[in-house]
């Protein structure tokens, strides 16, 4: 049988979390503390749930069906109005973003029981009672509060397909569809850090010193595409078309692992746009934290989908957060510089021993 490939309406969708992405960004650039970054992950959770949702949706049924086309443009119109509240998501626009979310699980739990495959009890429903209620709550009350209620609400909907394994664990995912799914939303959120390359050196104009850094940046973002693209996606898609129980890698390794690297890139994204804009001078930590978190991510994911340790990986990630370190007290564009140095160094060498001896090799002398 051929693959399910992801089609036009799916690509169209995904145009509405490019814009969501770069609204996080701007909710992360106005608050670097923890509270900010917390309070940004909170956020974003919701964001991104839907995304995996709808994913998954038209991972099972065919999207060229006009009624589910028109189902997967409504959940795009609440996602944008989502993504339209971010920045303002602890002030006024709280029940704008809780009210969007909780209409397009509605959407999705509609979907969901419209076709077989799926059990009464699920994420969807899960979403419809619970974590859009509480969200709606949360954006009654104050800003403390509200990040309560919200952390709440974020952790029922990712612990969900965890405690409701035993009802899911039959299901079956097109591997090749939903492996490609998820690495265009990987490839969104580095596009992303691209356009926020070009807006800070628009906002804040081009000299040697920002037109360096623009360079330094650029390449730093190949690097990480670098990363996923040319081992990994294929790795992803391997695992899941293997797996026992196809589950186990959609929650572990899709949903959970790729929480981590869009909200490390979204990291890297703040702090690039930092370090064009002030190329000269000392910029924060959130630069090397998302470089190291995107890196020892796949860590976690190797282990996950195979059992193995990901020792070069891991060793730039402790390399990146060695960099991160000294960023504080270094030019911008010495950071950029070494923090590229670090991901072009694992390319490199993953290139020079990986594609002589690869995953699948390694796989085999097991």
């Amino acid at each position: 049988m051929a693959e399910k490939r992801v089609s036009w309406a799916e690509l169209f969708f995904d145009l509405v979390f490019v814009y969501a992405v770069t609204r996080i960004s701007l909710l992360l650039g106005t608050d670097h503390s923890a509270l900010g970054l917390l309070r940004g992950l909170i956020a974003f959770v919701p964001v991104y749930w839907l995304w995996v949702g709808t994913a998954i949706q038209t991972n099972h049924r065919d999207v060229a069906r006009p009624v589910l086309r028109i189902a997967l443009f409504a959940v795009a119109l609440v996602a944008l109005f989502m993504a339209l509240a971010l920045p303002e998501v602890f002030a006024e626009s709280a029940l704008l973003f809780a009210v969007a979310y909780w209409i397009g699980r509605f959407v999705l739990a509609a979907v969901s029981v419209s076709g077989p495959g799926h059990p009464v009890v699920s994420p969807y429903l899960v979403s419809v009672v619970a974590t859009g209620p509480l969200l709606v709550v949360g954006a009654l009350l104050s800003p403390g509060p509200r990040t309560v209620v919200w952390a709440l609400a974020a952790l029922i909907d990712l612990a969900t397909p965890w405690l409701l394994r035993s009802r899911m664990a039959s299901i079956h995912f097109d591997a090749a569809h939903l492996a490609e799914r998820f690495g265009l939303f990987v490839l969104i959120a580095l596009g992303e850090s691209v356009v926020v390359i070009g807006e800070s050196a628009d906002e804040h104009g081009l000299d040697l010193a920002s037109g360096v850094a623009v360079a330094g940046a650029f390449v730093l973002a190949c690097a990480l595409w670098w990363v996923y693209f040319h081992f990994a996606a294929d790795a992803v898609r391997h695992a899941l078309a293997t797996a026992e129980v196809q589950l186990d890698i959609t929650r572990t390794v899709l949903s959970y692992g790729h929480l981590s690297f869009i909200a490390a890139i979204v990291l890297v994204a703040v702090g690039l746009h930092e370090a064009v804009a002030r190329p000269t001078e000392h910029v924060g930590y959130l630069l090397g934290a998302g470089v190291a978190l995107y890196l020892l991510t796949f860590g976690y994911t190797r282990w996950r989908m195979f059992r193995l340790v990901s020792k070069t990986r891991v060793t730039a990630g402790v390399a990146a957060l060695l960099v991160t370190l000294g960023l504080p007290l270094m030019p911008a564009l010495a950071g950029v510089a070494l923090l590229a140095a670090v991901v072009i160094a694992l390319n490199v060498y993953e290139w020079l021993t990986n594609d002589r001896i690869s995953w699948r090799a390694r796989l085999r002398e097991r």
